[in-house]
């Protein structure tokens, strides 16, 4: 097996799923989610598909997607450090809440969702920690273009890093 894995970073469906998405998680080794699912309807989706899905809970999930996924997934893949956190922030405006953990740990790769909008940063201030924000794949919110993340992670680090846009959000 290659030492490789292809990763699709989701965030903020709030409920919604469609053929994009899943052609999108069918070409992944792994998918991430940074929360605000909304019920598990894309999870079990993605379940029947064999796919691994890394998740933690976001503000509008309830008890159901709280039992199954963390407020704070922090792990390691291939010496790589990554937390994820649904309320994270980027740099120079985290979640006051997180900062204290954040200086004195800093992963390598922090990911959050919650504001719907799109960012890939770098944060000089913590050891050049990348920070992703998938922005939504949804159709909820104030964002214009349904968006996500697709990168490969290796021992070398993440690469073949491309933006993915499903489309205009539009009302079903």
């Amino acid at each position: 097996m290659e030492n490789k894995l292809k990763i699709l970073l989701i965030s903020d469906n709030h409920a919604w799923h469609d053929q994009a998405i899943l052609h999108h998680a069918a070409e992944a080794d792994e998918v991430w989610h940074a929360g605000d699912w909304l019920n598990l309807d894309l999870f079990h989706e993605l379940e029947k598909s064999g796919k691994p899905v890394r998740s933690c809970w976001g503000n509008v999930d309830g008890q159901e997607i709280r039992r199954i996924f963390p407020l704070h997934n922090r792990f390691e893949l291939m010496g790589i450090r990554f937390w994820m956190t649904h309320i994270g922030g980027y740099p120079g405006k985290y979640n006051p809440k997180i900062m204290p953990a954040l200086k004195n740990h800093p992963p390598d790769v922090f990911i959050c969702g919650h504001s719907h909008i799109l960012k890939i940063v770098r944060d000089p201030a913590l050891k050049n920690m990348l920070c992703l924000n998938p922005g939504s794949c949804g159709m909820q919110g104030f964002h214009l273009v349904r968006t996500a993340i697709r990168f490969t992670i290796s021992p070398a680090g993440l690469t073949d890093m491309a933006v993915i846009e499903f489309g205009k959000r539009v009302l079903p």
